[in-house]
C-alpha cells in the first residue's frame, strides 16, 4: 500500500511537471505564429490521434458517450480556458501565468454548489480569500502594463474549473480514455473557430500563415507530451487517490518558474514569488481541510 502511494505521488509528480515543460515549449513559438492557432493545431493533433486509438481500441462504439452535451461543454470549456492560457503564456511571463491559474480548485469549489448541488464548507471561503489577496499580489504590475490582458489566465482558471465539474459530473459515463479522446475532439473545433475568427476579425497580432515546420514539430511534441502528462496523473489517481496527488499539481509552479527564469529570462519579482506562495497556500489549506473532511466521514 505505501510503495503505491509513493508510486502514485512519483508518477502525479512526473506528469504535473511535464505539463508546465509543454507551456515552455508553446511559450517558445511566440513571434513565429499566434498563440490561438498554435492552440488550435495541437488541439487537432491530439484529437485526431486520440480519435485513432479510441477507435483501434474500444471500435465505433467508442464515439457514442452517454450524455454527448456534456461531453460538448467539457470540451468547449476546456477549448476556451486553453485559448486564455496560451494567450496568457505569450503576452505574460510563464511563472506568473502559470501561478494565476491555480486559482482554479478554488473557483471549482466555490461553483460546486451553484453547479452541482455541493455543500460549500467554510474552508473554502477562506482559502478563497488567501487567494484573492496571492492573486492581487501577482498582478500588482501587470494590471498597469498590460491592462486586460492581465485577465487572461483567471480566465483560463475560471473555464479550467468548469471543465473539472464537467469531468465529475460525466465520472463513471465512459472509460478514462474516452473521455481524454471526447474532450480533445470538442475542443480543437473551439480553437479553429478562434483561430479562424481572428485571422478575420482584422486584428494584425491575430493573423496567421502556414507554420513554419518547427512550428508544427513543437505543436506536436506538446500534443504527446500533454497526452502523456494526464495519462501519468491518471496512473497516478488509481494508485495514490486524487486527494493525496492533489498537492503535486504545484510541482508546475516551480517548473514553470525555473523554466521562465533560465529559458525566456523572466526572473520573478520578491513580490510575485510571495503571490504564488500565498495562492499555493490557498490551495493547500483547502486540500488539508478536505482531508480532515474525509478522515472525519469515514470512521
Amino acid at each position: 500500500m505505501i510503495h503505491d502511494v509513493r508510486a502514485g505521488l512519483l508518477l502525479a509528480l512526473c506528469g504535473f511537471a511535464i505539463l508546465s515543460v509543454g507551456d515552455a515549449i508553446l511559450k517558445s513559438i511566440e513571434g513565429e505564429w499566434t498563440a490561438i492557432a498554435a492552440g488550435a493545431l495541437r488541439y487537432t493533433i491530439g484529437a485526431v490521434a486520440l480519435s485513432a486509438i479510441l477507435l483501434a481500441k474500444e471500435g465505433p462504439t467508442g464515439f457514442k458517450p452517454r450524455n454527448p452535451w456534456l461531453q460538448v461543454f467539457r470540451g468547449v470549456s476546456m477549448g476556451i480556458s486553453t485559448a486564455c492560457f496560451f494567450s496568457a503564456i505569450f503576452v505574460m511571463p510563464l511563472a506568473e501565468a502559470t501561478a494565476l491559474i491555480f486559482i482554479a480548485p478554488i473557483l471549482t469549489a466555490l461553483l460546486s454548489k451553484p453547479l452541482l448541488g455541493e455543500h460549500v464548507r467554510s474552508a473554502v471561503w477562506i482559502a478563497s480569500v488567501i487567494a484573492l489577496v496571492g492573486v492581487a499580489m501577482v498582478l500588482r504590475p501587470n494590471l498597469l502594463t498590460l491592462g486586460w490582458q492581465a485577465v487572461l489566465p483567471l480566465g483560463a482558471a475560471l473555464f479550467f474549473s468548469l471543465t473539472v465539474i464537467a469531468n465529475r459530473a460525466s465520472a463513471g459515463t465512459g472509460s478514462a480514455f474516452s473521455m481524454q479522446a471526447y474532450m480533445a475532439m470538442f475542443a480543437a473545433p473551439v480553437l479553429v473557430l478562434f483561430a479562424v475568427g481572428g485571422y478575420f476579425s482584422g486584428i494584425e497580432q491575430l493573423k496567421f500563415g502556414w507554420p513554419p515546420i518547427d512550428v508544427v514539430a513543437k505543436c506536436v511534441t506538446v500534443a504527446v507530451t500533454a497526452s502523456t502528462a494526464h495519462y501519468l496523473v491518471y496512473l497516478g489517481t488509481t494508485k495514490a487517490g486524487a486527494a493525496t496527488i492533489a498537492p503535486m499539481t504545484y510541482v508546475q509552479l516551480l517548473v514553470a518558474i525555473i523554466l521562465g527564469w533560465f529559458v525566456f529570462g523572466d526572473a520573478p519579482d520578491a513580490m510575485t514569488l510571495a503571490g504564488a506562495a500565498v495562492i499555493v497556500l490557498g490551495g493547500l489549506y483547502l486540500w488539508r481541510d478536505g482531508r480532515k473532511l474525509s478522515s472525519t466521514q469515514a470512521r
